[in-house]
């Protein structure tokens, strides 16, 4: 079975724009209570998107049935 892997920038993108909608005030308390619950959903497809890549990083870095910890360096 394949998992099926979150588009993350795409939840990211979506999930700013919710946050932007609710920091400027101007929405309903019911319009906030359904873009808070979906950003609870989009928030955890981003976690989970991250989880898939963390563990796929960890299958490239394996070696001879050893796993080497090794930091990852990120251009700035």
């Amino acid at each position: 079975m394949v998992k099926k892997t979150p588009n993350f920038e795409k939840a990211l993108s979506e999930l700013e724009t919710l946050v932007e909608d609710m920091e400027q005030g101007n929405l309903s308390l019911e319009e906030s209570l359904k873009h808070f619950e979906k950003g609870i959903a989009l928030s955890t497809e981003c976690q989970t998107a991250l989880q898939n890549a963390e563990l796929k990083i960890k299958e490239l870095v394996e070696k001879k049935g050893k796993l080497l910890e090794q930091d990852l360096e990120l251009d700035d």
